[in-house]
C-alpha cells in the first residue's frame, strides 16, 4: 500500500476517534430529558440538563432549543441576579417554558404547565448556574467558592465556549448575552472577552451580535440615589421631606457625612415612610417571608440600608411553611419543593453528594463572593465604538433599580438619540415608553414596562415576550 494512503487512513482513523470521544463527552456533560415531574407527558420541547467543568468549577446548565426555527433564531446564555441565584429562576419565572401552577397547591410535588408567552418559543436559551455554588453548580475544592464579578465573569466566558464546542451545531447561530439584575454588572465583562478574543483572532470566532439587560444594575450609589427621587415622583415622600432631604444631602443620598445632622434626619424620616413599602414593587405588598438571615444591611453610619440588587434578602425562602397566595414571592417556595424531590434530580441527572441542598439563591455564595466591579459603565461606553445591538428594559415602579438611575448612566454614554421617550405598545395599549440610541453600527434600545417592578419578566410575560420577539428579530419595538 502506498504511503499516502497510510496517512489518509491513518488520519481518517483518528478524526474517527475523536468524534466518539466527543460523543462519550456529550454523553457525560448533557443529557436529554423526555419528560420532567410534575408535567404531564412528554415535553414539547428539547431540554438539556448537564454539567461543563471550568477551573475547579462543575458549572450546572439546563438548555432548551428554540421552538420556533432552532437553525436560524438567535442563542441566549442567561444569567439571574443575586449574585448567587439559579438559573431556574430564569427557566420558571421569568423566560422559560415552564412554570409552576400555584393556583391550588396543596402540598408535595408541585405541577408544572407551559408558559403560554416564553422566549424560548423564538431563541434557544442556555440558562445557567452562576457563579461556583450557584443551583446545582459545585466547586471541586472549597476554595473555588470565593469568586467574584471578574472570575466569574471568566468562569462563565470558559464554559460558553466549551458548551459551543461540545455543541457546533449552534456555533453559528448570532449569540447574544442575556442578564437580570445584578447579572447587569457580570454580562458587560463577558462580552468584552468575547470582543477581545475575536478581535485577537481566537478560534472558534463566536457570532456574538448584542447584549439583553433587564433592570440592570449598574451601581449601588447610583441606585441609591435614584431610589429618593423615583420614590418622590411616586408619592411615596411628600414634597417638603424630599425639597428638605434634596438641600441638605445635596442629592447624594447613599454616603453621607455624619455631621450633616439635617440630611441625617431628613433621611431617617424617608427610612421610615419606605419601611413598609416592597421596594422590587411598590404597588405590591410587602410580604413576610422566611429568611436565614436579617430582612437588611445597614451601612457603617447605619443610616441608608444597602438594597440587595435582586432583591433576594425580602424574596428568599428556608421552607414552605406560612404559604401566602395573595403574595407573589410565595410561588418562589414551589422552586425548593420541586428541585430538591429526588425524582426530580434523578430525571435532570443531578451529580449524586454534589449539592446537599437547592437553594434559588444561597446566600453563603453572597457571603463568599467579592463585588470588585463598582460599575460597568466603562465596558457599556466601549461598547458605543462596535457594531452591537444593545437591549435594556426596566420596570417603572422599582425602587431596587429603578428607571431613573438607568437614564442617568445611559445620558452619561453621550450618544446620539435617534428616538427619545415614545410610548411602544402591545395590544393596541401603551406597554411603556422607549428611547433609541444609535452610534454608527452601535445601537441600543431602552424601554421602560409601564406598571412593572423589579425584572419585568417575572411580572409581564406577554409584554417582555413581545419586546423580545419583536427587537430580536430586527422588526421595530
Amino acid at each position: 500500500m502506498a504511503p499516502y494512503l497510510h496517512l489518509n487512513l491513518a488520519t481518517w482513523l483518528f478524526t474517527q476517534l475523536l468524534l466518539l470521544l466527543l460523543l462519550f463527552r456529550n454523553a457525560d456533560c448533557g443529557h436529554i430529558v423526555k419528560t420532567l415531574p410534575g408535567f404531564p407527558g412528554e415535553l414539547p420541547f428539547k431540554l438539556e440538563s448537564g454539567y461543563i467543568g471550568v477551573e475547579q468549577s462543575e458549572l450546572y446548565y439546563i438548555f432548551v432549543e428554540s421552538t420556533g426555527h432552532p437553525r436560524t433564531d438567535p442563542l441566549l446564555l442567561y444569567l439571574v441576579g443575586g449574585p448567587g441565584c439559579s438559573g431556574f429562576n430564569g427557566f420558571f419565572y421569568q423566560t422559560g417554558p415552564l412554570a409552576f401552577n400555584d393556583s391550588h397547591y396543596n402540598g408535595g410535588l408541585p405541577e408544572l404547565y407551559l408558559r403560554p408567552y416564553a422566549w424560548t418559543k423564538t431563541a434557544s436559551i442556555i440558562f445557567l448556574d452562576a457563579p461556583v455554588g450557584t443551583g446545582f453548580s459545585y466547586a471541586n475544592d472549597p476554595e473555588g467558592l470565593v469568586v467574584s464579578d471578574t472570575s466569574s465573569a471568566r468562569q462563565t466566558y470558559k464554559f460558553l465556549r466549551k458548551w459551543l464546542a461540545e455543541h457546533p451545531q449552534y456555533m453559528d447561530i448570532r449569540i447574544f448575552i442575556a442578564s437580570d439584575s445584578y447579572s447587569g454588572i457580570v454580562a458587560p465583562i463577558i462580552v468584552q472577552y468575547i470582543l477581545d478574543d475575536n478581535a485577537a483572532g481566537v478560534k472558534p470566532h463566536l457570532k456574538l451580535i448584542g447584549l439583553i439587560s433587564g433592570s440592570p444594575h449598574q451601581g449601588i450609589e447610583l441606585e441609591a440615589n435614584a431610589e429618593i427621587e423615583v420614590a418622590y415622583r411616586l408619592g411615596l415622600i411628600g414634597n417638603r421631606l424630599y425639597q428638605r432631604a434634596r438641600e441638605s444631602c445635596k442629592g447624594q443620598y447613599f454616603s453621607v457625612d455624619s455631621s450633616n445632622k439635617g440630611c441625617e434626619e431628613a433621611l431617617g424620616q424617608i427610612d421610615e415612610l419606605l419601611n413598609d413599602i416592597y421596594l422590587e414593587n411598590v404597588l405590591g405588598p410587602k410580604c413576610v417571608t422566611n429568611s436565614p438571615k436579617p430582612d437588611e444591611d445597614e451601612t457603617q453610619s447605619g443610616r441608608r440600608r444597602i438594597r440587595s440588587l435582586q432583591g433576594e434578602k425580602a424574596r428568599r425562602f428556608s421552607g414552605l411553611s406560612f404559604p401566602q397566595w395573595w403574595c407573589k414571592n410565595s410561588a418562589y417556595a414551589l422552586s425548593y419543593a420541586w428541585a430538591n424531590n429526588e425524582t426530580v434530580k434523578e430525571a435532570l441527572r443531578i451529580r449524586e453528594g454534589t449539592v446537599e441542598k437547592w437553594y434559588r439563591c444561597n446566600l453563603v455564595i453572597e457571603e463568599l463572593y467579592n463585588h470588585d466591579i463598582a460599575s460597568a459603565f466603562s465596558y457599556q461606553k466601549n461598547f458605543t465604538k462596535t457594531d452591537l445591538q444593545v437591549l435594556l428594559y426596566t420596570g417603572d415602579h422599582d425602587l431596587v433599580v429603578p428607571h431613573l438611575a438607568t437614564e442617568q448612566w445611559l445620558r452619561a454614554l453621550n450618544i446620539t438619540t435617534e428616538y427619545s421617550w415614545r410610548p411602544w405598545f402591545v395590544d393596541g395599549q401603551v406597554a411603556g415608553y422607549k428611547i433609541i440610541y444609535q452610534s454608527y453600527s452601535y445601537r441600543l434600545t431602552y424601554l421602560t414596562v409601564k406598571g412593572s417592578g423589579h425584572s419585568p419578566t417575572e411580572y409581564y410575560n406577554k409584554k417582555s415576550y413581545e419586546m423580545f420577539a419583536r427587537w430580536i428579530h430586527f422588526y421595530p419595538v
